[in-house]
């Protein structure tokens, strides 16, 4: 049965309880792996893990989320559960002389452990773009590591060629029945965990392995429950390949969901896919950490984004699809997540919540304009600020602010445009998201007379006001820094012209405020860089 479209959001769900007709080839490709997946030894290494509600994100939505937390795993991923499927059955000869594996890091921690269960070697070659923190666990678990290449296919090709050179059996981290069986699993323990409603499972991609064992399971079980691959819109090889009917190598691999990025997925798991998958959502990076978000105010828990691709698709789904009051779960699928990306998800998690616009403001450089523009805002959060002064005439500055909905980024440039300050909206710009916001500043020949403050204001509407209001009209703002760091109070930079016979008021000034304060004008960072 062919799946739909992933861009095809106006078609209605089926309802509740429907049942999804099979054909026959179907049937028996669910019904060849059901005594497979029955039978697989995982438990060994493996935990039967929790199937939790998202209470917060449920209440959003108005759908009952459950969450199968397969990050909970010994290894933080569910991989380790078609690996030791696979390794338990090899030949004690197969086993002497030892596996080897290609994986982008959490298929290679499943095999690392089981390899150090069965008291076998282990070798285990990563693409160079895996995170460290999946590279030293997999250490940590007594395997050899070799980097090879920018992606899994690329690791897998110099794998195969170590296999020939030494004589090891290759253990492939989806594109194995053994391997599938196991993953099926998952499945399994969510219908016994949850065995009313289920409307729908989300499942994420990468070379198929988890989402074949999910499906062929639920098919053969319970058929009527559609299963959903979830993609990035950047490594989308499964849902090119369904739709061409043939698998699609994809040229390039987008890396932030490391743990999909598969140029190539596999023929069993294509084959099984084609058949058993009900439908697919594409995800953006944005819209992934957006999911990762979501998921810790929910469990206080850090996914990976590979994990959090069914939560994304949840969202989308349920949206395009107007569902309210239906059961829906995704797998949870991994939390190997490297600490120094935090800071790129915190930020990207605004857009992808639909919650940040980004705007460019011209606005005339005159005593007051910026002050004018802050009282425009109105109420309004101020998510970022930046300005530095570069031309007599007119100031650019460079806005972030808080919004509800992604529409009202629309009516704001409207607003901006209609009180007199040219606006360009910046919330779909890739450049300025990743870039330009940290690039705006540098030195100014207009910036005479100037003096730079580090400013802590209270994380409260009315803060700006009150600098700007208790400010001496003769003085002019020369830069102004701002990003909001999630924190109760927020950290400023100020440059302010003083002419010089103006110091005792200005020291007025900065006594009345109560702000805690540091002048950095002699800084040496502020001498190279800004004067």
């Amino acid at each position: 049965m062919p799946a739909r479209s992933a861009a095809e959001s106006a078609s209605p769900a089926p309802p509740q309880g429907a049942l999804r007709p099979l054909s026959s080839r179907a049937r028996a490709i669910a019904g060849s792996y059901l005594q497979r997946i029955l039978t697989a030894r995982v438990y060994d290494v493996a935990r039967e893990t929790a199937l939790e509600p998202a209470r917060v994100l449920s209440r959003r939505l108005g759908n009952q989320v459950l969450l199968k937390r397969e990050d909970q795993q010994p290894v933080f991923s569910f991989k380790l559960r078609g690996a030791y499927n696979k390794m338990v059955r090899l030949a004690p000869e197969a086993l002497a002389r030892g596996v080897i594996c290609a994986s982008a890091g959490n298929h290679a921690q499943g095999v690392a452990l089981a390899a150090r269960k069965l008291g076998c070697k282990a070798v285990i070659v990563m693409p160079v773009t895996t995170p460290r923190l999946k590279v030293d666990a997999v250490q940590a678990l007594g395997a050899e590591v070799v980097l090879e290449g920018d992606s899994y296919s690329d690791a897998h090709a110099h794998a195969l060629t170590l296999q020939q050179a030494q004589g090891l059996t290759f253990v492939h981290p989806f594109d194995d029945p053994d391997v599938i069986a196991g993953q099926g699993t998952v499945a399994m323990e969510i219908l016994r965990q949850h065995q009313g409603p289920i409307d729908a499972v989300f499942v994420a991609i990468g070379g198929g392995g988890l989402v074949s064992g999910v499906a062929a399971y639920i098919k053969a079980v319970r058929p009527e429950i559609r299963v959903i691959g979830v993609q990035t819109v950047d490594s989308d090889a499964m849902w090119r390949s369904v739709q061409r009917g043939r698998r699609v190598t994809l040229p390039e691999v987008g890396l932030f969901s490391d743990g999909t990025a598969v140029k190539l997925v596999g023929e069993e798991t294509f084959r099984i896919a084609r058949a058993l998958v009900d439908d697919y959502v594409l995800v953006d990076t944005d819209a992934v950490c957006a999911a990762i978000k979501d998921v810790f105010q929910d469990t206080r828990s850090v996914l990976e984004p590979a994990g959090a691709l069914g939560v994304a698709a949840i969202k989308q789904y349920a949206a395009a699809h107007k569902l309210k009051g239906r059961t829906l779960v995704a797998i949870t699928c991994g939390a190997n997540m490297n600490f120094d990306r935090l800071r790129f998800v915190a930020e990207r998690a605004e857009f992808g919540e639909q919650r940040e616009a980004l705007f460019a403001v011209t606005i005339p450089e005159e005593r007051g304009s910026f002050k004018r523009f802050c009282e425009l805002l109105g109420p309004r959060a101020v998510t970022e600020f930046n300005y530095r002064i570069s031309d007599a005439r007119v100031a650019h500055v460079f806005v972030g602010l808080a919004i509800q909905r992604r529409d009202e980024a629309e009516r704001l440039e409207r607003q901006f445009v209609k009180q007199g300050f040219a606006t360009v909206n910046l919330t779909d710009d890739e450049l300025a998201k990743e870039h330009v916001r940290h690039m705006v500043g540098g030195r100014s020949e207009l910036a005479r007379d100037e003096r730079l403050f580090r400013f802590q204001f209270p994380e409260r509407p009315g803060a700006l006001m009150r600098f700007l209001a208790a400010m001496h009209p003769g003085w002019n703002i020369s830069l102004f820094h701002y990003r909001n760091q999630g924190a109760d109070y927020g950290r400023i930079l100020v440059g302010i012209q003083v002419p010089a016979g103006d110091e005792a008021a200005f020291l007025g000034f900065l006594r009345s405020l109560d702000y805690p304060c540091t002048e950095e004008s002699r800084n040496p960072v502020v001498q190279l860089f800004l004067q």
